[in-house]
């Protein structure tokens, strides 16, 4: 069962998510936040699969809410969407850095938005190509933290040849048929390159791929 905590000011909106979440047989919602503060405090007593959480709360808002929740270590396996009415390069971007594993806007499809909840329970992030792109333009501009050369050096040359790919957007099974190998063997490169390089999942990865110059914005897509 896919434990999710709902964290919006709108109560509307809160009902909205709920009513279809727990529809699902395999989700279940355990908690609210009107919040920022309060989401923090229920991701850490909780302790959900996945916090769906809005960006504008009194207060400490989503993005700041998002970064102290992974921040903290017994929250590791708690993973943020950010889902907002705003869909602007900046929040994407500070949305990803601060540790959100995906980014949807709020007219997204009931049957998308319940693809996500699952696709991020199981340790995915959400990016489309087209939402990476946009992601890793902005990135890419306002670069400041670049890591370390050597921390790319680490990697195998298959490993540097599958991060290229996931920072194009391209699934495990799309990298798979790409270079010949199964989904299995793909995602053991995906996990091993994020432990080298420190990345909690998919989406910073992506993050580095750029941040690091081993893909540079116009080669995606």
């Amino acid at each position: 069962m896919i434990r999710v905590l709902l964290a919006d000011d709108q109560a509307l909106v809160r009902g909205g998510f709920r009513a279809l979440v727990d529809a699902e047989p395999d989700m279940t919602v355990v908690g609210e936040a009107a919040t920022g503060d309060d989401a923090v405090r229920l991701a850490l007593d909780l302790l959900p699969d996945v916090v769906l959480m809005d960006i504008r709360m009194p207060g400490t808002d989503g993005l700041a809410a998002t970064r102290r929740i992974v921040e903290e270590p017994r929250a590791h396996g708690v993973r943020v969407v950010v889902v907002t009415t705003f869909e602007l390069d900046e929040y994407v971007a500070e949305a990803i850095r601060g540790g959100a594993s995906g980014f949807l806007v709020k007219d997204t499809e009931p049957t998308d938005l319940l693809r996500a909840v699952r696709v991020v329970a199981a340790g995915d992030a959400l990016l489309s190509p087209t939402v990476t792109r946009r992601l890793l333009a902005t990135v890419a501009r306002a670069t400041r933290e670049v890591p370390e050369p050597s921390a790319l050096a680490d990697l195998t040359a298959r490993e540097r040849e599958v991060l290229v790919l996931v920072a194009e957007g391209l699934s495990n099974d799309e990298i798979g048929e790409r270079l010949f190998l199964s989904p299995l063997t793909v995602k053991t490169h995906v996990l091993r390159a994020a432990t080298k390089l420190g990345a909690r999942d998919r989406a910073q990865l992506v993050v580095v791929a750029y941040e690091s110059g081993l893909v540079r914005p116009g080669w995606a897509g």
